[in-house]
């Protein structure tokens, strides 16, 4: 592997990264927060040490596919270590650990905090905590390749090592044209909902940090009660139709913006998708809307809020699910493995992923009793390669070894088996809320030093759909 070249573009995105430190600076002037030195300095030590990088490290040549499985997974730690440090100068999250584990899982659009307090933060770094979700919904790198040509070639190396979901969806010829056009959605998505959102009565800065954190699917909030703080229908529905937005591939966006209008119709994933959701809700809501709620209009918002926010892995909040049934509890924790559509910004295992999964445990069946039939699994009218299931198949197993091995973990450290469970599902569906200790009125700031490691460890498995991270503890790897 060509570690100068892994370290000569790491460089040039930590001093993306230092510009983007310096977003934050209107609103602590405007609000008179004084957190702008904290953020200049931190955006001076970050360009500084980028350009270091980048310079001492000048290499010509492609990519390879070793390159690019390194440079996304590195450039994730050394975002969230550099990223920690406006928190740590400003006095804001004075540890170091707590700090980086905000900012891995803001930059993992996990939505897991340490803050008991989030409404204490000053504006500058406030924005900063927001901010850092809407750079790793879409992607560092992804982002990166759009304002960076130079990296085209090779560049699809990092794409699809860094894009969520089983298939890198390419929409054209040139990668950084694809990386430009999913951007641009993005960007466009999230201005609209800033706007509905200030037309609902959220101020300015309220509305661009919701934005943020909706589009990302991550779910940092400006206020501690989340969502719910607002106490607007008009608010949450807004946030719940962006929310299934963020959800659904952004190619699905692209085409319909394109003037295909039929496009998610005609996409299989996405009506697994809406069906999951359907589901979700009805199950659910037979026992939230009967039985907990005096208001049908309250419980149906509620309960779908709820329902779309986890399956999402956006994880605000406008109620306390901790305090519904066992049963409504237990659907909502099997919706944090889910996740949204391959192709999104969503966590977990992805809808593609289970629909196959699904798929292809009744092909699996149909052999059973019919040993000599040929049974394809299909999606849709298509025929899904042995290659791909195979994949997919394997993909599953990790990510249940995987929760398996962080519960044992966590529960070794002392935690009860609720939090145990429910903290390492959040943290590796990137999700944010989860059970017990860490519900969605909890926080993570009183677990162990060790455990929010362990946890930020798998806030970065999650986000880079594991393969990337695990192939470089392969020893064959690092080979030449």
């Amino acid at each position: 592997m060509k570690v100068a070249r892994v370290l000569n573009i790491i460089g040039f995105l930590l001093m993306f990264l230092a510009g983007a430190m310096l977003l934050p600076l209107p609103f602590s002037f405007f609000y008179n927060a004084g957190d702008h030195v904290p953020l200049l300095i931190s955006a001076g030590i970050t360009l500084l040490c980028g350009l270091l990088c980048y310079r001492l490290t000048r290499f010509e040549g492609d990519l390879r596919i070793r390159e690019g499985f390194a440079i996304v997974s590195f450039a994730w730690v050394f975002f969230s270590a550099f990223g920690a440090l406006p928190y740590v100068l400003s006095g804001a999250i004075p540890s170091f650990t707590d700090a980086f584990f905000e900012t891995m899982s803001g930059f993992s659009t996990t939505g897991a905090t340490i803050l008991s307090d989030v409404e204490a933060l000053p504006a500058g770094i406030m924005f900063w905590r927001s901010l850092t979700h809407w750079i790793g919904g879409m992607g560092i790198i992804v982002l990166s390749l759009a304002i960076l040509p130079f990296l085209g070639v090779g560049g699809m190396q990092l794409f699809k090592a860094e894009v969520p979901g089983p298939v890198a969806d390419r929409l054209t010829p040139r990668i950084a044209g694809t990386a430009k056009i999913l951007s641009g959605v993005y960007i466009l998505f999230t201005a609209v909902e800033t706007l509905l959102l200030m037309f609902g009565g959220m101020s300015f800065f309220d509305a661009i940090c919701h934005s943020f954190g909706t589009l990302a699917t991550g779910g940092y909030s400006t206020r501690a009660e989340s969502i719910g703080a607002y106490g607007s229908a008009y608010i949450e529905y807004v946030v719940i139709f962006f929310m299934l937005i963020a959800g659904t591939n952004f190619s699905l966006h692209y085409r319909f913006l394109r003037g295909d209008f039929l496009a998610y119709f005609r996409n299989k994933e996405f009506l697994f998708f809406l069906s999951l959701v359907g589901f979700a809700f009805v199950i659910i809501g037979a026992d939230t809307i009967l039985h907990r709620y005096d208001s049908v209009g309250s419980g149906i918002r509620d309960t779908l809020f709820q329902v779309v926010s986890i399956i999402t892995t956006t994880g605000y909040g406008t109620a306390d699910y901790e305090k519904w049934s066992f049963s409504s509890q237990f659907v909502l924790f099997l919706l944090m493995f889910v996740g949204g559509c391959a192709g999104s910004t969503a966590g977990g295992m992805k809808m593609m992923r289970v629909h196959v999964l699904v798929k292809f445990m009744f092909a699996e069946i149909t052999r059973l009793i019919h040993p000599h039939a040929v049974v394809p699994v299909r999606v849709g009218k298509q025929s899904v390669e042995r290659e791909v299931v195979a994949n997919v198949v394997g993909f599953f197993i990790l990510y249940v070894m995987i929760f398996a091995g962080g519960v044992l973990l966590m529960a070794a450290m002392g935690l009860d088996m609720p939090t145990a469970f429910g903290s390492v599902a959040a943290t590796l569906g990137n999700i944010g809320p989860g059970l017990g200790g860490v519900g969605p009125v909890d926080n993570y700031g009183g677990l162990p030093a060790f455990g929010k490691w362990v946890l930020s460890s798998l806030m970065l498995l999650g986000r880079l759909e594991i393969y990337t991270v695990i192939i470089l503890f392969s020893p064959s790897y690092w080979k030449k």
